[in-house]
């Protein structure tokens, strides 16, 4: 009882960022948690963080010293997850030309992380349960016990209770790990964070680029705050590399923030990775990836005009009985429009049709939102 734990600042625990209700509750389990030994399940959404929770767990406990090591258990095929939990002896299988330690081992004195904790095949379930209660375990093709002291965390962006009542998680292991139960809130309930997060992430990124950090605007700001991020922390980052790359050295307004947001597709798909390469490297991937986007928006913009005649000719040549109209005269009084001006109208009536919506605009239209953002800008449609 005479035992008085001292509170740990947050700027001992690395990467956390926030001050909303819901953060602070998180900082302070993870406060009382980290000193024991009991197991630890991390539960949330992908992008919530769950891994620096861990890592946070372990630099505040008694383990700090000594090994954290990170599985993910969803990326190891099934065949042989086991052998990387738990090594094997030479000779236990075909390949397995000399005995290795698994990550158990490696991880001995210290701290597991097993991420994904969901995608754990039963079997391979089974002897982690095993080594939860005992401390020890067999390498594969071995017959000899490895007593080991590891504490575990589990992560899991499943729902675990309903895995185990349609028999795809057991309960009894369930039960084992959720000893105490940490769960990582979405960033849309953080929405105080994300002003301290998007400037902390430029900040970051700035510097390992060497690039100047651009000024974010109040609307700018807001644009992130209201956004509903699906795809969480990970995603604001992903979103601020993003506007810091392709905005280099401009102010970043709310428009420009919008018009990110609004992107289809990953930021794998859209940023150049620039770590570890020059800055003429990087710049050199920028002007292909630009080079490729105006070559989909020709396709957009063929296709825009092909599909256009197309209706334009089924509308003025058939009737609704089916029967072809064949017209008697040319009509010259007519003023013949350009392809830009019929692609301006288009553009027109769908935004109008559409609310301004400029998502579904596209769509309608056929062609990418960026084509239509540029599109915009060129017809003087902003």
């Amino acid at each position: 009882m005479g035992n008085k734990m001292t509170k740990t600042p947050i700027s001992e625990m690395p990467d956390f960022i926030g001050q909303s209700s819901a953060f602070m509750q998180l900082i302070e389990s993870i406060r009382q948690v980290a000193p024991t030994q009991i197991t630890v399940l991390i539960t949330g959404e992908s992008g919530t963080g769950k891994e620096m929770i861990a890592r946070a767990i372990h630099h505040l406990s008694q383990r700090k010293n000594h090994p954290l090591i990170n599985v993910n258990c969803g990326a190891i095929p099934e065949g042989i997850l086991e052998s990387e939990l738990f090594g094997h002896v030479k000779g236990a299988f075909t390949g397995a030309l000399e005995t290795r330690k698994g990550y158990f081992e490696l991880a001995n004195g210290g701290t597991i992380f097993l991420d994904e904790i969901g995608e754990m095949p039963l079997s391979t379930q089974v002897k982690l349960l095993r080594v939860l209660e005992s401390q020890s375990f067999m390498r594969v093709g071995g017959s000899t016990s490895i007593q080991v002291d590891v504490r575990v965390i589990a992560a899991s962006n499943k729902d675990l209770e309903k895995a185990v009542k349609h028999d795809e998680f057991r309960k009894d292991l369930f039960y084992r790990l959720n000893a105490v139960h940490l769960s990582a809130p979405p960033l849309r309930k953080r929405r105080e964070d994300i002003q301290l997060l998007t400037q902390h992430f430029a900040e970051r990124i700035c510097s390992e680029n060497r690039i100047q950090c651009p000024e974010f605007t109040e609307e700018a700001m807001y644009r992130l705050s209201e956004y509903h991020w699906p795809g969480n922390i990970r995603e604001l980052r992903n979103i601020v590399e993003r506007l810091i790359i392709f905005e280099k050295g401009q102010t970043i307004d709310g428009t420009i923030v919008q018009r990110h947001l609004e992107q289809p597709g990953s930021m794998e798909q859209q940023l150049p990775m620039v770590i570890n390469k020059t800055t003429d490297q990087a710049e050199r991937e920028l002007i292909y990836r630009a080079l490729l986007d105006i070559r989909v928006a020709l396709e957009d913009l063929r296709r825009l005009v092909v599909t256009y005649h197309e209706r334009s000719i089924a509308q003025s040549s058939w009737t609704p009985s089916g029967k072809e109209i064949i017209p008697n005269s040319i009509d010259h009084d007519t003023p013949i429009l350009t392809i830009q001006e019929l692609e301006k109208q288009q553009i027109e009536k769908a935004l109008i049709r559409f609310r301004h919506n400029r998502r579904r605009a596209a769509k309608a239209l056929g062609i990418g939102e960026r084509t239509l953002y540029r599109k915009l800008k060129e017809y003087g449609l902003e």
